[in-house]
Protein backbone atom coordinates (compact mmCIF):
# COMPACT_ATOMS: atom_id res chain seq x y z
CA UNK A 1 0.00 0.00 0.00
CA UNK A 2 1.15 3.55 -0.63
CA UNK A 3 2.30 5.68 2.30
CA UNK A 4 0.09 8.70 2.76
CA UNK A 5 0.32 11.72 5.02
CA UNK A 6 -2.92 12.98 6.48
CA UNK A 7 -2.75 16.79 6.29
CA UNK A 8 -5.57 17.11 8.83
CA UNK A 9 -4.94 16.06 12.41
CA UNK A 10 -7.45 13.58 13.90
CA UNK A 11 -8.46 16.11 16.57
CA UNK A 12 -9.19 18.84 14.02
CA UNK A 13 -11.02 16.39 11.80
CA UNK A 14 -13.23 15.38 14.73
CA UNK A 15 -14.18 19.01 15.41
CA UNK A 16 -14.86 19.66 11.74
CA UNK A 17 -16.98 16.51 11.46
CA UNK A 18 -19.00 17.44 14.53
CA UNK A 19 -19.85 20.78 13.00
CA UNK A 20 -20.88 19.19 9.70
CA UNK A 21 -23.12 16.70 11.48
CA UNK A 22 -24.76 19.50 13.45
CA UNK A 23 -25.40 21.61 10.34
CA UNK A 24 -26.51 18.69 8.15
CA UNK A 25 -28.97 16.90 10.40
CA UNK A 26 -32.66 17.32 9.52
CA UNK A 27 -35.29 16.20 12.03
CA UNK A 28 -37.64 13.49 10.78
CA UNK A 29 -40.71 15.56 11.60
CA UNK A 30 -39.60 18.08 8.96
CA UNK A 31 -40.02 15.43 6.27
CA UNK A 32 -43.58 14.77 7.45
CA UNK A 33 -44.30 18.50 7.71
CA UNK A 34 -43.49 19.15 4.06
CA UNK A 35 -44.85 15.86 2.73
CA UNK A 36 -41.42 14.69 1.58
CA UNK A 37 -41.16 10.97 0.90
CA UNK A 38 -37.75 9.99 2.22
CA UNK A 39 -35.87 7.67 -0.09
CA UNK A 40 -38.61 8.24 -2.68
CA UNK A 41 -40.75 5.86 -0.60
CA UNK A 42 -44.43 6.14 0.24
CA UNK A 43 -45.44 5.76 3.92
CA UNK A 44 -46.24 2.06 3.34
CA UNK A 45 -42.76 1.41 1.98
CA UNK A 46 -43.69 1.24 -1.68
CA UNK A 47 -41.68 3.25 -4.17
CA UNK A 48 -42.80 6.60 -5.54
CA UNK A 49 -43.75 6.19 -9.22
CA UNK A 50 -40.90 7.85 -11.10
CA UNK A 51 -41.11 6.44 -14.60
CA UNK A 52 -42.40 3.88 -17.08
CA UNK A 53 -40.57 0.88 -18.54
CA UNK A 54 -41.13 -2.09 -20.85
CA UNK A 55 -38.10 -3.95 -19.56
CA UNK A 56 -38.96 -5.58 -16.26
CA UNK A 57 -41.85 -6.16 -13.86
CA UNK A 58 -41.19 -6.69 -10.14
CA UNK A 59 -44.39 -7.67 -8.33
CA UNK A 60 -44.81 -8.35 -4.62
CA UNK A 61 -48.24 -6.91 -3.80
CA UNK A 62 -51.37 -5.46 -5.35
CA UNK A 63 -53.45 -2.46 -4.31
CA UNK A 64 -57.04 -3.01 -3.18
CA UNK A 65 -59.17 -0.14 -1.87
CA UNK A 66 -56.02 1.90 -1.48
CA UNK A 67 -54.34 -0.76 0.66
CA UNK A 68 -51.20 -2.76 -0.09
CA UNK A 69 -52.10 -6.49 -0.24
CA UNK A 70 -49.19 -9.00 -0.21
CA UNK A 71 -48.91 -11.67 -2.88
CA UNK A 72 -46.39 -14.25 -4.08
CA UNK A 73 -43.50 -12.52 -5.81
CA UNK A 74 -43.34 -12.41 -9.59
CA UNK A 75 -40.41 -11.31 -11.75
CA UNK A 76 -40.80 -10.86 -15.51
CA UNK A 77 -38.23 -9.86 -18.13
CA UNK A 78 -39.96 -8.14 -21.08
CA UNK A 79 -43.21 -9.81 -19.98
CA UNK A 80 -41.68 -13.30 -19.72
CA UNK A 81 -41.83 -14.96 -16.29
CA UNK A 82 -38.35 -15.67 -14.93
CA UNK A 83 -39.52 -19.09 -13.71
CA UNK A 84 -40.32 -20.11 -17.28
CA UNK A 85 -36.88 -19.00 -18.48
CA UNK A 86 -35.02 -20.96 -15.77
CA UNK A 87 -37.25 -24.00 -16.21
CA UNK A 88 -36.62 -24.07 -19.97
CA UNK A 89 -32.85 -23.79 -19.52
CA UNK A 90 -32.87 -26.63 -17.00
CA UNK A 91 -35.11 -28.84 -19.14
CA UNK A 92 -32.94 -28.36 -22.24
CA UNK A 93 -29.69 -28.40 -20.19
CA UNK A 94 -28.36 -25.19 -21.71
CA UNK A 95 -26.99 -21.84 -20.62
CA UNK A 96 -29.45 -18.96 -20.46
CA UNK A 97 -27.71 -15.73 -19.45
CA UNK A 98 -26.87 -14.74 -23.02
CA UNK A 99 -30.46 -15.41 -24.06
CA UNK A 100 -31.66 -13.19 -21.20
CA UNK A 101 -29.25 -10.40 -22.18
CA UNK A 102 -30.63 -10.56 -25.74
CA UNK A 103 -34.21 -10.51 -24.43
CA UNK A 104 -33.54 -7.48 -22.22
CA UNK A 105 -31.77 -5.53 -24.97
CA UNK A 106 -33.97 -6.32 -27.97
CA UNK A 107 -37.34 -6.96 -26.30
CA UNK A 108 -38.08 -10.44 -27.64
CA UNK A 109 -36.90 -14.00 -27.08
CA UNK A 110 -34.22 -14.92 -29.63
CA UNK A 111 -34.42 -17.86 -31.99
CA UNK A 112 -31.71 -20.50 -31.65
CA UNK A 113 -29.85 -18.93 -34.56
CA UNK A 114 -30.13 -15.43 -33.06
CA UNK A 115 -28.84 -16.46 -29.64
CA UNK A 116 -25.92 -18.33 -31.20
CA UNK A 117 -25.06 -15.25 -33.26
CA UNK A 118 -25.27 -13.06 -30.15
CA UNK A 119 -23.05 -15.49 -28.20
CA UNK A 120 -20.51 -15.29 -31.01
CA UNK A 121 -20.53 -11.49 -30.88
CA UNK A 122 -20.01 -11.54 -27.10
CA UNK A 123 -17.17 -14.05 -27.46
CA UNK A 124 -15.42 -11.87 -30.02
CA UNK A 125 -15.89 -8.73 -27.90
CA UNK A 126 -14.67 -10.45 -24.73
CA UNK A 127 -11.01 -10.02 -25.62
CA UNK A 128 -9.59 -6.89 -23.97
CA UNK A 129 -7.62 -4.31 -25.99
CA UNK A 130 -3.85 -4.66 -26.35
CA UNK A 131 -1.92 -3.27 -23.34
CA UNK A 132 -5.15 -3.14 -21.26
CA UNK A 133 -3.95 -5.72 -18.74
CA UNK A 134 -0.63 -3.99 -18.15
CA UNK A 135 -1.78 -0.36 -18.35
CA UNK A 136 -5.14 -0.62 -16.58
CA UNK A 137 -5.42 -3.78 -14.52
CA UNK A 138 -1.86 -4.24 -13.27
CA UNK A 139 -1.49 -0.65 -12.11
CA UNK A 140 -3.10 0.67 -8.92
CA UNK A 141 -4.50 -2.58 -7.58
CA UNK A 142 -7.63 -2.12 -5.48
CA UNK A 143 -8.65 -3.78 -2.23
CA UNK A 144 -12.23 -3.73 -3.51
CA UNK A 145 -12.94 -5.23 -6.92
CA UNK A 146 -16.08 -3.09 -7.36
CA UNK A 147 -13.98 0.06 -7.25
CA UNK A 148 -11.54 -1.49 -9.70
CA UNK A 149 -14.41 -2.45 -12.00
CA UNK A 150 -15.70 1.12 -11.96
CA UNK A 151 -12.23 2.37 -12.89
CA UNK A 152 -11.91 -0.24 -15.64
CA UNK A 153 -15.20 0.88 -17.15
CA UNK A 154 -14.25 4.55 -16.94
CA UNK A 155 -10.85 3.94 -18.53
CA UNK A 156 -12.54 2.01 -21.34
CA UNK A 157 -13.66 5.45 -22.52
CA UNK A 158 -10.03 6.08 -23.55
CA UNK A 159 -9.97 2.92 -25.68
CA UNK A 160 -13.15 3.89 -27.56
CA UNK A 161 -12.72 5.83 -30.81
CA UNK A 162 -16.24 7.25 -30.51
CA UNK A 163 -16.99 7.42 -26.77
CA UNK A 164 -19.38 10.39 -26.56
CA UNK A 165 -21.81 9.51 -29.34
CA UNK A 166 -25.13 8.67 -27.62
CA UNK A 167 -26.95 7.45 -30.71
CA UNK A 168 -28.77 4.13 -30.26
CA UNK A 169 -26.36 2.35 -32.62
CA UNK A 170 -23.26 3.53 -30.77
CA UNK A 171 -24.63 2.96 -27.26
CA UNK A 172 -25.73 -0.55 -28.29
CA UNK A 173 -22.19 -1.26 -29.52
CA UNK A 174 -20.70 0.03 -26.29
CA UNK A 175 -23.19 -1.90 -24.17
CA UNK A 176 -22.52 -5.21 -25.91
CA UNK A 177 -18.78 -4.70 -25.49
CA UNK A 178 -19.15 -3.93 -21.77
CA UNK A 179 -21.47 -6.94 -21.23
CA UNK A 180 -18.81 -9.11 -22.86
CA UNK A 181 -15.75 -7.62 -21.16
CA UNK A 182 -16.91 -7.09 -17.57
CA UNK A 183 -16.48 -10.77 -16.58
CA UNK A 184 -12.89 -10.66 -17.85
CA UNK A 185 -12.15 -7.32 -16.17
CA UNK A 186 -13.55 -8.68 -12.90
CA UNK A 187 -11.55 -11.91 -12.95
CA UNK A 188 -8.30 -10.23 -13.99
CA UNK A 189 -8.73 -7.54 -11.32
CA UNK A 190 -9.11 -10.32 -8.75
CA UNK A 191 -5.91 -11.99 -9.95
CA UNK A 192 -4.03 -8.71 -9.52
CA UNK A 193 -5.45 -8.34 -6.01
CA UNK A 194 -4.37 -11.89 -5.14
CA UNK A 195 -0.81 -11.02 -6.03
CA UNK A 196 -0.66 -7.49 -4.62
CA UNK A 197 -2.46 -8.03 -1.30
CA UNK A 198 -2.40 -11.77 -0.61
CA UNK A 199 1.02 -12.61 -2.03
CA UNK A 200 -0.43 -15.42 -4.14
CA UNK A 201 0.19 -16.51 -7.70
CA UNK A 202 -1.47 -14.59 -10.49
CA UNK A 203 -2.69 -16.29 -13.66
CA UNK A 204 -4.37 -14.97 -16.79
CA UNK A 205 -5.92 -17.62 -19.01
CA UNK A 206 -6.44 -16.77 -22.70
CA UNK A 207 -10.13 -16.35 -23.44
CA UNK A 208 -12.09 -19.01 -25.30
CA UNK A 209 -14.65 -17.22 -27.44
CA UNK A 210 -17.08 -20.14 -27.57
CA UNK A 211 -17.65 -20.25 -23.80
CA UNK A 212 -20.67 -18.84 -21.97
CA UNK A 213 -20.31 -16.02 -19.45
CA UNK A 214 -20.63 -18.46 -16.53
CA UNK A 215 -17.97 -20.78 -17.97
CA UNK A 216 -15.67 -17.83 -18.65
CA UNK A 217 -15.86 -16.73 -15.01
CA UNK A 218 -15.18 -20.17 -13.51
CA UNK A 219 -12.38 -20.89 -15.98
CA UNK A 220 -10.73 -17.53 -15.29
CA UNK A 221 -10.66 -17.75 -11.48
CA UNK A 222 -9.38 -21.34 -11.26
CA UNK A 223 -5.70 -22.09 -11.72
CA UNK A 224 -6.42 -25.40 -13.48
CA UNK A 225 -9.22 -23.86 -15.62
CA UNK A 226 -11.44 -26.84 -14.74
CA UNK A 227 -15.11 -26.81 -13.79
CA UNK A 228 -18.04 -29.16 -14.13
CA UNK A 229 -21.05 -28.56 -16.33
CA UNK A 230 -23.23 -28.63 -13.19
CA UNK A 231 -21.15 -25.87 -11.59
CA UNK A 232 -21.29 -23.65 -14.67
CA UNK A 233 -25.05 -24.14 -15.09
CA UNK A 234 -25.60 -23.26 -11.41
CA UNK A 235 -23.61 -20.01 -11.79
CA UNK A 236 -25.53 -19.32 -15.01
CA UNK A 237 -28.82 -19.41 -13.09
CA UNK A 238 -27.39 -16.87 -10.63
CA UNK A 239 -26.47 -14.60 -13.54
CA UNK A 240 -29.97 -14.96 -15.04
CA UNK A 241 -31.63 -14.01 -11.75
CA UNK A 242 -29.34 -11.03 -11.18
CA UNK A 243 -29.54 -9.69 -14.75
CA UNK A 244 -32.36 -7.23 -14.15
CA UNK A 245 -34.77 -6.03 -11.46
CA UNK A 246 -36.82 -3.07 -12.66
CA UNK A 247 -36.09 0.62 -13.11
CA UNK A 248 -36.54 1.58 -9.48
CA UNK A 249 -33.70 -0.33 -7.84
CA UNK A 250 -30.90 2.02 -6.83
CA UNK A 251 -28.24 1.08 -9.37
CA UNK A 252 -30.61 0.93 -12.34
CA UNK A 253 -32.18 4.23 -11.33
CA UNK A 254 -28.62 5.58 -11.20
CA UNK A 255 -28.14 4.41 -14.80
CA UNK A 256 -31.29 6.22 -15.86
CA UNK A 257 -30.50 9.42 -13.91
CA UNK A 258 -27.02 9.66 -15.40
CA UNK A 259 -28.26 8.72 -18.87
CA UNK A 260 -30.89 11.47 -18.70
CA UNK A 261 -28.12 14.04 -18.32
CA UNK A 262 -26.67 13.14 -21.72
CA UNK A 263 -23.44 11.70 -20.33
CA UNK A 264 -21.43 8.92 -21.96
CA UNK A 265 -22.04 5.19 -21.49
CA UNK A 266 -18.93 4.56 -19.40
CA UNK A 267 -19.75 7.31 -16.91
CA UNK A 268 -23.31 6.01 -16.53
CA UNK A 269 -22.21 2.42 -15.88
CA UNK A 270 -19.41 3.42 -13.50
CA UNK A 271 -21.95 5.32 -11.39
CA UNK A 272 -24.21 2.26 -11.30
CA UNK A 273 -21.33 0.08 -10.12
CA UNK A 274 -20.73 2.53 -7.29
CA UNK A 275 -24.38 2.26 -6.32
CA UNK A 276 -24.44 -1.54 -6.43
CA UNK A 277 -21.39 -1.73 -4.16
CA UNK A 278 -23.39 -0.34 -1.22
CA UNK A 279 -24.34 -2.73 1.60
CA UNK A 280 -28.00 -1.68 1.25
CA UNK A 281 -27.94 -2.89 -2.34
CA UNK A 282 -25.66 -5.43 -4.07
CA UNK A 283 -23.12 -5.42 -1.26
CA UNK A 284 -25.68 -7.12 0.98
CA UNK A 285 -24.56 -10.55 -0.26
CA UNK A 286 -21.22 -10.11 1.50
CA UNK A 287 -23.02 -8.87 4.61
CA UNK A 288 -25.03 -12.11 4.59
CA UNK A 289 -21.82 -14.13 4.42
CA UNK A 290 -20.31 -12.20 7.34
CA UNK A 291 -23.52 -12.61 9.33
CA UNK A 292 -23.53 -16.38 8.77
CA UNK A 293 -19.93 -16.63 9.93
CA UNK A 294 -20.75 -14.54 13.01
CA UNK A 295 -23.68 -16.79 13.91
CA UNK A 296 -21.50 -19.89 13.53
CA UNK A 297 -18.92 -18.33 15.83
CA UNK A 298 -21.36 -17.35 18.59
CA UNK A 299 -24.07 -20.02 18.47
CA UNK A 300 -22.90 -23.21 20.13
CA UNK A 301 -25.28 -25.53 18.26
CA UNK A 302 -26.43 -24.18 14.88
CA UNK A 303 -28.89 -27.04 14.55
CA UNK A 304 -30.77 -25.80 17.63
CA UNK A 305 -33.48 -23.39 16.49
CA UNK A 306 -33.87 -21.95 20.01
CA UNK A 307 -30.20 -20.92 20.09
CA UNK A 308 -30.42 -19.45 16.61
CA UNK A 309 -33.61 -17.57 17.50
CA UNK A 310 -32.01 -16.14 20.65
CA UNK A 311 -29.03 -14.87 18.68
CA UNK A 312 -31.22 -13.39 15.94
CA UNK A 313 -33.01 -11.49 18.69
CA UNK A 314 -29.68 -10.04 19.81
CA UNK A 315 -28.90 -9.05 16.22
CA UNK A 316 -32.23 -7.24 15.80
CA UNK A 317 -31.74 -5.51 19.16
CA UNK A 318 -28.33 -4.29 17.90
CA UNK A 319 -26.57 -6.31 20.61
CA UNK A 320 -24.78 -8.67 18.20
CA UNK A 321 -23.52 -8.94 14.65
CA UNK A 322 -22.51 -5.62 13.13
CA UNK A 323 -24.87 -3.77 15.50
CA UNK A 324 -26.98 -2.49 12.60
CA UNK A 325 -30.09 -4.31 13.77
CA UNK A 326 -30.44 -5.90 10.34
CA UNK A 327 -30.78 -9.56 9.49
CA UNK A 328 -29.15 -9.45 6.08
CA UNK A 329 -30.88 -11.43 3.35
CA UNK A 330 -34.32 -10.96 4.90
CA UNK A 331 -36.95 -8.50 3.67
CA UNK A 332 -37.35 -6.58 0.44
CA UNK A 333 -38.71 -3.21 -0.71
CA UNK A 334 -41.21 -4.81 -3.10
CA UNK A 335 -41.51 -8.53 -2.41
CA UNK A 336 -43.64 -9.54 0.55
CA UNK A 337 -44.62 -13.22 0.72
CA UNK A 338 -41.77 -14.43 -1.49
CA UNK A 339 -38.87 -13.29 -3.67
CA UNK A 340 -39.03 -15.51 -6.81
CA UNK A 341 -35.25 -15.31 -7.19
CA UNK A 342 -34.70 -16.58 -3.65
CA UNK A 343 -37.22 -19.40 -4.21
CA UNK A 344 -35.27 -20.61 -7.25
CA UNK A 345 -31.85 -20.24 -5.60
CA UNK A 346 -33.01 -22.00 -2.44
CA UNK A 347 -34.07 -25.02 -4.48
CA UNK A 348 -30.78 -25.13 -6.38
CA UNK A 349 -28.76 -24.50 -3.21
CA UNK A 350 -30.44 -27.39 -1.39
CA UNK A 351 -29.75 -29.80 -4.26
CA UNK A 352 -26.11 -28.79 -4.60
CA UNK A 353 -25.46 -28.58 -0.84
CA UNK A 354 -26.69 -32.08 -0.08
CA UNK A 355 -24.62 -33.53 -2.92
CA UNK A 356 -21.42 -31.72 -1.96
CA UNK A 357 -21.27 -31.73 1.85
CA UNK A 358 -22.71 -28.27 2.58
CA UNK A 359 -25.98 -29.42 4.14
CA UNK A 360 -25.21 -27.83 7.54
CA UNK A 361 -24.65 -24.45 5.92
CA UNK A 362 -27.88 -24.78 3.98
CA UNK A 363 -29.93 -25.77 7.02
CA UNK A 364 -28.56 -22.85 9.06
CA UNK A 365 -29.63 -20.40 6.35
CA UNK A 366 -32.98 -22.16 6.08
CA UNK A 367 -33.46 -21.71 9.84
CA UNK A 368 -32.64 -18.00 9.58
CA UNK A 369 -35.29 -17.63 6.87
CA UNK A 370 -37.84 -19.53 8.95
CA UNK A 371 -37.18 -17.85 12.33
CA UNK A 372 -36.48 -14.20 11.47
CA UNK A 373 -40.10 -13.03 10.86
CA UNK A 374 -41.28 -14.28 14.27
CA UNK A 375 -38.22 -12.88 16.08
CA UNK A 376 -38.77 -9.55 14.33
CA UNK A 377 -42.40 -9.50 15.51
CA UNK A 378 -41.29 -10.31 19.04
CA UNK A 379 -38.68 -7.55 19.19
CA UNK A 380 -40.38 -4.83 17.14
CA UNK A 381 -43.99 -5.62 17.95
CA UNK A 382 -44.85 -5.32 14.26
CA UNK A 383 -46.62 -8.00 12.27
CA UNK A 384 -44.58 -7.35 9.14
CA UNK A 385 -44.71 -9.89 6.32
CA UNK A 386 -41.11 -10.68 5.52
CA UNK A 387 -39.46 -13.06 3.06
CA UNK A 388 -35.93 -14.11 2.20
CA UNK A 389 -34.40 -12.09 -0.62
CA UNK A 390 -31.95 -13.18 -3.30
CA UNK A 391 -28.90 -12.36 -1.15
CA UNK A 392 -29.68 -14.97 1.51
CA UNK A 393 -28.85 -17.93 -0.72
CA UNK A 394 -26.59 -16.47 -3.42
CA UNK A 395 -23.59 -16.27 -1.10
CA UNK A 396 -23.92 -19.94 -0.18
CA UNK A 397 -24.00 -20.88 -3.85
CA UNK A 398 -20.87 -18.84 -4.52
CA UNK A 399 -19.17 -20.46 -1.53
CA UNK A 400 -20.06 -23.94 -2.79
CA UNK A 401 -18.65 -23.03 -6.21
CA UNK A 402 -15.37 -21.95 -4.62
CA UNK A 403 -15.88 -18.33 -5.63
CA UNK A 404 -14.06 -15.95 -3.24
CA UNK A 405 -15.99 -13.32 -1.28
CA UNK A 406 -14.10 -10.63 -3.17
CA UNK A 407 -16.19 -11.51 -6.21
CA UNK A 408 -19.67 -11.86 -4.69
CA UNK A 409 -20.85 -8.33 -5.50
CA UNK A 410 -18.78 -7.99 -8.71
CA UNK A 411 -20.56 -11.07 -10.09
CA UNK A 412 -23.84 -9.29 -9.33
CA UNK A 413 -22.58 -6.30 -11.34
CA UNK A 414 -21.37 -8.53 -14.17
CA UNK A 415 -24.87 -9.97 -14.47
CA UNK A 416 -26.76 -6.69 -13.98
CA UNK A 417 -24.87 -4.87 -16.73
CA UNK A 418 -27.36 -6.40 -19.18
CA UNK A 419 -30.27 -4.75 -17.37
CA UNK A 420 -28.42 -1.45 -17.04
CA UNK A 421 -27.75 -1.48 -20.79
CA UNK A 422 -31.42 -2.05 -21.60
CA UNK A 423 -32.50 0.77 -19.29
CA UNK A 424 -29.87 3.16 -20.68
CA UNK A 425 -31.16 2.57 -24.20
CA UNK A 426 -34.80 2.93 -23.12
CA UNK A 427 -34.03 6.19 -21.29
CA UNK A 428 -32.22 7.58 -24.34
CA UNK A 429 -35.12 6.69 -26.61
CA UNK A 430 -38.09 7.51 -24.38
CA UNK A 431 -36.88 9.66 -21.47
CA UNK A 432 -36.60 13.04 -23.12
CA UNK A 433 -35.97 15.07 -19.97
CA UNK A 434 -33.18 15.24 -17.43
CA UNK A 435 -34.30 13.60 -14.18
CA UNK A 436 -34.46 16.45 -11.70
CA UNK A 437 -36.57 15.93 -8.54
CA UNK A 438 -37.05 18.80 -6.11
CA UNK A 439 -35.66 19.34 -2.60
CA UNK A 440 -37.35 21.77 -0.19
CA UNK A 441 -34.93 24.20 1.45
CA UNK A 442 -35.69 24.67 5.16
CA UNK A 443 -32.56 26.56 6.23
CA UNK A 444 -32.86 29.60 8.49
CA UNK A 445 -32.36 32.65 6.29
CA UNK A 446 -29.36 34.85 7.19
CA UNK A 447 -27.95 38.20 6.14
CA UNK A 448 -24.44 38.41 4.79
CA UNK A 449 -21.99 39.81 7.35
CA UNK A 450 -18.64 41.26 6.17
CA UNK A 451 -15.80 39.02 7.23
CA UNK A 452 -14.19 41.53 9.65
CA UNK A 453 -17.48 42.07 11.46
CA UNK A 454 -18.16 38.42 12.19
CA UNK A 455 -18.09 37.33 15.82
CA UNK A 456 -16.01 34.29 16.63
CA UNK A 457 -18.41 31.97 18.38
CA UNK A 458 -16.07 29.03 18.74
CA UNK A 459 -12.82 28.49 20.55
CA UNK A 460 -9.63 28.67 18.56
CA UNK A 461 -8.47 25.42 17.01
CA UNK A 462 -4.80 26.41 17.21
CA UNK A 463 -3.81 23.51 19.43
CA UNK A 464 -5.28 21.04 16.91
CA UNK A 465 -3.19 22.27 13.98
CA UNK A 466 0.54 21.73 13.35
CA UNK A 467 2.51 24.93 14.01
CA UNK A 468 3.63 25.21 10.41
CA UNK A 469 0.04 25.53 9.21
CA UNK A 470 -2.27 28.49 9.37
CA UNK A 471 -4.63 28.54 12.35
CA UNK A 472 -8.33 28.41 11.45
CA UNK A 473 -11.29 29.05 13.67
CA UNK A 474 -14.24 26.70 13.42
CA UNK A 475 -16.38 29.38 11.75
CA UNK A 476 -13.70 29.87 9.12
CA UNK A 477 -13.80 26.15 8.43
Amino acid sequence: MHDTINPISPELLAVMSEKIEKKSRIDLDQFWKYGVKRGLRNPDGTGVMAGLTNICSVEGYYIEDGERVPKQGVLKYRGVNINDIVEACEKENRFGYEEVAYLLLFGSLPTREQVELFKGILGTCRVLPDTYIEDVLMKNASMDIMNKLARCILISYSFDENPDDISVENVLRQSVQVIAQMPVMMCYAYQVKRMKYYGKSMYFHPEKKELSTAETILRSIRSDRKYTDEEAKLLDICLILHAEHGGGNNSTFTTRVLTSSGTDTYSAFAGSIGSLKGSRHGGANIKVSHMINDIKEHVEDVTDEKQISDYLEKIIRKEAGDRSGLVYGMGHAVYTISDPRAVILKKKAREFAYKNGFEKDFELINSIEKLTPEVFRKVKGKNKIMCANVDLYSGLIYKMLGIPEDLYTPIFATARIAGWSAHRLEELISGGKIIRPAYKNIAVQKKYVPIDERIENYKSLEHYVPSDQRVYTEDEI
